[in-house]
């Protein structure tokens, strides 16, 4: 019986996780969740000299907001305590020394690796020299050639500092069937005789990621492309164990719209933290990442996690970079926003309103979202669009003007929408109501000698949702207020 795809998303706790990180671990879910495999989070952080503290948890935080959390490997509490769950653990890689130190000290003893010896020193002079010659920096293999196994043992047990060295093959060519990118190879001369273990006892990536992944029995590795020169490097160690190598996926870079450079840090947001500040909506950001370097084959943007499960198909991933265009999330994201029910929204929105969040009811912000939602690219919007249902209206008196009226016609609008505003009972302040009640009063054939002052009264702004809404929203004391002080403004 064939065993069950297993795929995992394996990242370096040096900070927060990347939009690229993020559309890594989508990937193996949706694979995952397509094949019927089990899909876990494996954390490499051999390199300690990165480690970011709280960055696994916050790693983990992002998972799971985006909705895309393994069921197996490392997890975190509320508190930010780390555990671990499942049979292949442990799946941090600093809690796995022994083992890579056993695996590397069996590939020496096969003749597969070698114990070196040479200093920083000699390492820099060597490329010095290579670097004059215009030669690719590569290591001689000097330990290798002059150094026997036997002494090798007696230099260590007399304690002297080394690294574990893997031994490429000066000829052939070694090759594998990438799952986006088809049949590579690579000429051996051109592989360096790579560290897998270093003086400290950690092991680099090449020994870590080869050693766990067959030991968690990982089927497909989905990675980024600037792995793809290594690939020949982890077949080789593969086959120098004896081991079955699993399916490789090099995911297209994802690149800055402007630059058409790979998307970093300089660049702006970055990191998934970034896009939940901003107040981008999970389903969105999920939405928009998947089709960063997938193409469904058709002209369809808007997929739900379910239909992109379905829809998942590795024939479909793309070679070429990806155009990270920040125009087309806010798009995207204000049509997920739209087809939120307006309760939904409210306590997502609280985050973004600061210092005015305390003098909010749900009842009112509700009402603010109601109406501002159609504007709003992202839930951070809500604070600005929050402003002109909490703040009295600033603006100079000749904002009341609507083309050439005068002030007599100013004032006699005025006067009209407050008297609709007075009229208007507290049990029929509703927006149809408040349209019907202004439409009926209002010139047909210039409606905006009315609805302009009526605007900037209630607003102090050229720009805004419809008189009514706001008036629906701030309630009829507070519309009436605003419409006499536009008027002593007028008046004065």
């Amino acid at each position: 019986m064939k065993e069950k795809p297993r795929v995992r998303f394996a990242p370096s706790p040096t900070g927060y996780l990347h939009i690229g990180g993020l559309r890594t671990a989508l990937y193996n879910f949706l694979y995952a969740k397509k094949k019927g495999g089990d899909y876990f989070l494996r954390i490499e952080d051999t390199d300690q000299k990165r480690i970011v503290p709280d960055a696994i948890a916050k790693l983990i935080e992002s998972l799971k907001w985006a909705g895309v959390m393994p069921e197996e490997g490392v997890f975190a509490g509320k508190s930010g305590d780390i555990s671990e769950r499942g049979k292949y653990g442990p799946y941090i890689q600093s809690k796995r020394l022994n083992i890579y130190q056993e695996y590397a000290h069996e590939l020496v003893e096969k003749g597969k690796a070698y114990y070196c010896f040479c200093t920083p020193e000699r390492l820099d002079s060597l490329r010095a020299v290579q670097e004059q010659a215009k030669l690719a920096p590569a290591y001689d293999k000097l330990c290798r050639k002059d150094v026997s196994l036997k002494e090798a043992k007696k230099r260590i047990a007399g304690g002297e500092k080394y690294v574990v060295r893997f031994d490429v093959p000066e000829t052939g060519e070694t090759g594998f069937t990438d799952a986006v990118r088809g049949k590579i190879s690579f000429a051996n001369k051109n592989l360096d005789d790579f560290v897998i273990l270093k003086s400290d006892g950690y092991p680099t990536y090449h020994l870590a990621h080869v050693i766990d992944d067959h030991l968690m029995k990982t089927s497909l590795v989905f990675r980024g492309e600037e792995w793809l020169p290594s690939t020949p490097k982890h077949i080789l160690m593969f086959q120098a164990f004896g081991w079955e190598a699993p399916e490789y996926a090099h995911l297209c870079v994802i690149l800055n719209k402007t630059t058409k450079r790979k998307l970093s840090k300089r660049d702006g947001d970055v990191s998934v933290e970034d896009f939940t500040k901003k107040g981008y909506l999970p389903e969105a950001v999920i939405n928009f990442i998947a089709l960063l370097g997938w193409n469904p084959k058709t002209e369809k943007e808007i997929f739900s996690l379910e239909e992109l499960i379905e829809e998942f198909d590795l024939s479909k991933l793309n070679k070429s970079g990806a155009i990270f265009d920040r125009e087309k999330l806010d798009w995207m994201n204000g049509i997920y926003t739209r087809e939120k029910k307006d309760a939904e929204l409210v306590e997502p929105s609280r985050p973004y309103l600061g210092e005015d969040n305390d003098r909010l009811s749900d009842e009112y912000l509700e009402k603010i979202i109601t109406v501002e939602k159609e504007r709003m690219k992202k839930l951070s919007d809500i604070k600005e669009a929050a402003k002109i249902y909490l703040e009295e209206p600033v603006y100079e008196k000749n904002l009341l003007v609507w083309k050439k009226m005068d002030k007599k016609e100013i004032l006699t609008s005025l006067q009209k929408s407050l008297e609709v505003m007075g009229e208007a009972e507290e049990k029929n302040w509703d927006l149809v109501n408040l349209k019907n009640k202004l439409m009926a009063v209002a010139d047909p054939k210039n409606r905006g000698a009315l609805l302009w002052p009526l605007r900037v009264a209630l607003t102090g702004k050229e720009k805004s949702p419809s008189p009514w809404e706001i008036a629906w929203v701030v309630g009829k004391k507070e519309s009436v207020k605003r419409i006499k002080k536009a008027i002593s403004l007028t008046e004065n």
